[in-house]
């Protein structure tokens, strides 16, 4: 954990997004931002989420679907909004599996592939 609080980093993507979309969105990321503590995804995109967790070795925190409109996102998207009701997937996930008070380091990052999204926020949940 870092010394300011949790970093998790939350993602979105297209149905068309494979793991080395995910994999090199992390680590644009993580290049931006250091490193982070944990992954996150919206329960209906878990299962790549949860792969790439696997293959480095971070825990992966599963977010309700139904709560991703709850969260106000640096980023208004009108493809998220209209599909999901939340204007960056990668920043909603990131705030709610975060915890109350979290908050977003900065804007989401685009794949290379524009395929996934990523976004980190810092609290202290889980």
């Amino acid at each position: 954990m870092t010394a300011q609080g949790l970093r998790i980093a939350g993602f979105g993507f297209r149905s068309e997004a494979t793991l080395e979309s995910l994999a090199q969105a992390q680590d644009q990321l993580i290049d931006r931002y250091g490193a982070i503590d944990k992954l996150a995804a919206a329960r209906s995109m878990l299962p790549l989420v949860e792969e790439l967790g696997r293959l480095r070795n971070i825990e992966v925190i599963a977010v309700a679907d139904a709560e991703l409109p709850t969260v106000t996102t640096l980023t208004h998207s009108a493809q998220s909004l209209q599909a999901r009701g939340t204007g960056s997937v990668a920043e909603a996930v990131a705030l709610l599996a975060a915890g109350p008070g979290a908050t977003l380091l900065g804007p989401r990052l685009m794949s290379a592939d524009r395929q996934a999204t990523i976004a980190v926020a810092e609290g202290n949940n889980q």
